[in-house]
């Protein structure tokens, strides 16, 4: 009893466990990037012996910007080396605080706006009253990738089919889907540019040594050209093509997207065609289309595409070089690239002198090539068509088996279109002006037996050429039953044993 009353005196403690709040670990300032601010994860050291994230410099370097640390000093961005000790050092420090180091670096995309960001603040503090405010509405575009420099806008080959119209066989196709998703936030109405802005102030920014103002100017131009017919008659003038000439090459990827971009939009204009070609400004796009970026060989293709619907430029392009890379562009991985090369060389093609040296590349080869292995095969027979126009382009044919081909196309009848059928027999028509060795390989392939069915079918001129390939071959059976083939094989024996001693007597 006495114990438990005893019991009954202690006091009773209640004891609360409260959970402090959790503090977020930071990481040392030494392993944060001067740029970024966040923890780094692929470090590279500059010459200044800074350390930063290596996409923080790679944006640095391609807006030409050199950042003043906290510190005050600016680092020196020449060389760069993987800092391994400080990595290890940040994943050592995030194992035993248990912090979460992100799975992969700050992407370009991300680091490029930062970079951007911090550039426009600086110049901003520098020249508060600067005129550069006129394009403070395209910061959107401005901060993009350089893959996402270019909109959703059709310049090279929408716009190209309405200059093209009927003389084009086949529609042309969009950009595809690799285009930038926010590209309805950078369409801004061409209202919202000043109208008023003189040509000399985008020769003076182009001419800017300054990337910054070189991209400010030239995305300003190309959203002025791609909208405006007046703008694009009136800026196409041969200083500011000078000025833009130099720039299709540069190594900074959206100076170089946006020049061959606003080459496009410039060449939409009939009137602008031939003034662009005697600019000079060809040979650089056919560099771009040789090695340049991605979409700016895009941008490059349609540019040729464009310039080559005018027929003074047809012999010029083809003499500055440029068949080789657009028949090499056919094999690109960019869809838009493939069919605006192939509609290039469609019209290119169209002149006798462009037929030659396509078929001394070995193009004839490299076309029945595609085509037989259904790559763009309606363009691919476009271009077959022009050069079967040629005695040239007729020889490597018959000689790479195009007859036999064609007859197989139209046997199987698998095609994508009519104009794909018409489009064949176009150049077997165009084949049927080769001669007894026309015939010959006609009869190997049954081709009379395969044109009889389709001297009913397709539009009338296909069922015309159709007939007059008949006629061809039935004339030439008529030939045949003239020619004494026995005097003629005498003949040409006597003309081999001369041959030969001429060559002895040599």
């Amino acid at each position: 009893m006495g114990s438990g009353a005893k019991q009954k005196q202690l006091p009773k403690w209640k004891i609360h466990l409260e959970k402090s709040p959790k503090q977020k670990i930071q990481p040392p300032p030494e392993f944060v990037c001067p740029i970024s601010g966040s923890l780094m994860v692929d470090p590279v050291i500059v010459s200044s012996g800074h350390s930063f994230e290596r996409n923080c410099i790679d944006a640095c370097k391609s807006l030409n910007f050199r950042p003043t640390l906290p510190d005050g000093s600016v680092p020196d961005f020449s060389t760069l080396i993987p800092n391994l000790a400080l990595k290890s050092a940040i994943l050592s420090w995030c194992h035993s605080t248990l912090f979460t180091l992100p799975p992969n670096p700050l992407d370009f995309c991300s680091a490029h706006n930062l970079v951007r960001t911090l550039l426009l603040a600086s110049r901003s503090q520098q020249k508060p009253n600067h005129q550069l405010s006129v394009f403070s509405s395209q910061e959107t575009e401005l901060t993009r990738t350089p893959s996402q420099v270019s909109t959703s806008s059709e310049e090279s080959v929408t716009a190209a089919a309405v200059i093209s119209g009927p003389t084009t066989p086949l529609p042309l196709t969009t950009r595809p889907s690799c285009c930038c998703s926010s590209s309805s936030s950078s369409d801004i109405e061409s209202s919202n540019h000043p109208s008023s802005l003189e040509e000399a102030e985008f020769v003076t920014k182009l001419r800017s040594s300054q990337v910054f103002e070189q991209e400010e100017a030239l995305l300003s131009l190309r959203k002025l050209t791609r909208t405006q017919e007046e703008s694009r008659v009136n800026l196409c003038t041969a200083r500011l093509l000078s000025a833009l000439r130099p720039l299709i090459t540069s190594k900074h990827a959206s100076v170089q997207v946006n020049s061959v971009a606003i080459v496009v939009n410039l060449s939409l204009e009939n009137r602008n065609k031939v003034k662009i070609v005697r600019s000079g400004i060809v040979p650089p796009v056919i560099g771009v289309l040789r090695g340049g970026f991605p979409e700016s060989q895009d941008h490059a293709a349609g540019a040729l595409f464009s310039l080559a619907l005018d027929d003074q430029n047809k012999t010029a392009i083809g003499v500055l070089g440029g068949l080789p890379p657009l028949l090499h562009a056919l094999r690109s991985d960019s869809e838009r690239t493939r069919h605006d090369s192939a509609l290039a060389l469609y019209h290119l093609s169209l002149v006798q002198s462009n037929r030659v040296k396509m078929v001394k590349m070995g193009s004839v080869q490299v076309l029945l090539g595609m085509a037989r292995s259904g790559h763009m095969t309606g363009r691919i027979l476009l271009v077959l068509c022009n050069l079967a126009a040629s005695a040239e382009g007729r020889g490597a044919m018959l000689d790479g088996g195009a007859v036999g081909y064609f007859i197989e196309m139209l046997e199987r009848e698998n095609f994508e279109s009519d104009s794909t059928r018409e489009s064949c027999v176009g150049a077997l028509y165009g084949l049927s002006h080769g001669g007894l060795r026309f015939k010959g390989l006609g009869k190997e392939a049954n081709a009379e037996e395969v044109l009889k069915k389709l001297e009913e079918m397709g539009s009338e001129r296909s069922k015309e050429k159709v007939r007059r390939i008949l006629e061809v071959l039935k004339q030439k059976d008529e030939e045949e039953e003239a020619v004494d083939w026995e005097e003629l094989l005498k003949s040409d024996e006597e003309d081999a044993s001369s041959g030969r001693g001429r060559a002895s007597i040599r």
